[in-house]
């Protein structure tokens, strides 16, 4: 059986974890690269070291932004015309995502080598961790073309029903980062250089790998190289319209940290900052294998939903809600119960480092069950080509209702209200996800009472 028809008629449930947990491990492994940088340099560097990777994660949230922009939307275009037969179009799509992804990659790398010095006073350096992120970010920006292609048309590959091979890419790339990192960092002693170098090395490992499935004619769409130069201006409106979602989410969330970084810095100095970047790996890792679940859906959900199925696009939705509601369940747990023993992983020889990431986690992530229907219900609409609603749910939570508690909230509390902004962030953008998907199923049940009177009738 075609991998993409698989979408539509087998089971739902299995289905779902033939393709969510490959794209959660892959998620999760893709976590790794910034988290595992933050360990290594945590116990071989300290708190300077992780307050200098924590101010220029923005940058690499912008990266991530661009790559999500091309590589989700891109995927959702896929799916839906597979679901509709239209395989010739699915390959203009992949051709003209591809290039889409290299131009843009390149315009990063080099802005933001001509400006990084202005870059990092405006992310909010203090002198002491300057040097830090300087030597950081001056090597990540290099790989940019190597992490769009590895990342982005990773997606692509996941679009055609090989969620493994999608898995395979990610792995291959965080078990030569975590392995290159101790090298660089203890064995040659180029600090948190040699964890740029290693994150750079390992996204052109990923890259090759994903290249080499196109040019060895593994893959059900056909990449040609030689017309990557023609690009389809209607594709690229499509691709950016329905990738608007999350590439606005991963924007919202680069402006969001800048704005946090100032207020730690204000609040807390740049102790907090590093506590801070302890608390977002750790909540990183909890969260990735929710957007697999939203990878590993969106195919799902597309086809079917341009297939009109529709009891199959609200199975799947149902089950990938239930999913991550208990993945940010367990995440919720562990914040409880070994709060010391999580944040000690980046660094045992600092107390007070360790006290207040302790304190910041538990008030940051109080809310932390909740999020997982929040996550999904945005990834759904995206997945029917509904990019308005899904850009409305995906800034809520970081940017629409954040960023005002991150400015309002520490006026009053202080250093209390910076981390108090999240819950209250978390409960209003997760009510106003239940209000739209409750209106949107009320549709969608419309529509397949309508099939099934057509089909008594005929």
């Amino acid at each position: 059986m075609d991998r993409a028809e698989r979408l539509g008629t087998e089971r739902i449930l299995p289905l779902l974890l033939q393709f969510s947990i490959p794209a959660s491990v892959g998620m999760l492994v893709q976590a790794l690269y910034n988290v595992v940088d933050r360990i290594f340099v945590g116990n071989g560097v300290g708190p300077l070291g992780l307050a200098g990777l924590a101010i220029v994660y923005p940058v690499m949230l912008i990266k991530l932004a661009v790559n999500m922009l091309i590589g989700l939307g891109a995927t959702a275009l896929i799916s839906i015309r597979l679901g509709e037969g239209r395989r010739k179009e699915a390959e203009q799509i992949l051709s003209t995502a591809f290039t889409m992804l290299i131009l843009l990659s390149l315009v990063l790398t080099v802005l933001g080598i001509a400006f990084l010095d202005p870059l990092l006073r405006l992310l909010g350096a203090s002198e002491e961790v300057v040097p830090y992120a300087r030597d950081y970010l001056s090597i990540i920006l290099y790989g940019s073309v190597f992490q769009a292609i590895g990342f982005g048309l990773n997606h692509m590959i996941r679009a055609q029903g090989n969620p493994r091979l999608a898995m395979a890419t990610m792995l291959i790339g965080a078990i030569t980062n975590t392995i290159l990192d101790p090298v660089f960092i203890f064995g040659f002693g180029w600090g948190v250089k040699g964890a740029a170098v290693a994150t750079v090395l390992s996204q052109m490992v990923s890259a090759a790998w994903v290249l080499s499935y196109f040019v060895r004619g593994k893959s059900q769409l056909s990449l040609d190289f030689r017309q990557a130069h023609k690009i389809s201006w209607p594709v690229v409106w499509q691709i950016v319209a329905i990738g608007f979602a999350p590439f606005a989410m991963q924007l919202a969330a680069s402006l969001q940290n800048i704005i946090l970084n100032q207020s730690l810095a204000a609040y807390g100095g740049d102790l907090a900052i590093s506590a801070m970047g302890i608390v977002f790996s750790v909540n990183t890792i909890f969260m990735m294998p929710i957007f697999g679940i939203n990878q590993g859906s969106q195919p799902i959900i597309g086809f079917n939903f341009g297939a009109k199925q529709y009891d199959r696009v609200k199975e799947t939705l149902f089950y990938a809600m239930v999913g991550a509601t208990i993945l940010v369940t367990l995440g919720f747990l562990a914040t409880r119960f070994i709060p010391e023993l999580l944040v000690s992983l980046f660094g045992r020889q600092d107390a007070e480092l360790t006290a207040l990431g302790v304190r910041s986690m538990k008030t940051v992530m109080a809310l932390f069950p909740i999020i997982g229907v929040q996550i999904v219900g945005s990834n759904y609409f995206q997945a029917v080509g509904k990019p308005k609603k899904s850009a409305l749910l995906s800034l809520s939570r970081q940017f629409i209702l954040l960023i005002p508690m991150l400015l309002i909230l520490p006026r009053f509390w202080g250093l209390t209200g910076v981390y108090l902004a999240f819950p209250f962030s978390d409960a209003g953008a997760t009510a106003l996800t239940v209000f739209l998907l409750r209106r949107e199923l009320v549709g969608l049940n419309a529509a397949e009472a309508g099939q099934k009177i057509a089909t008594s009738q005929a």
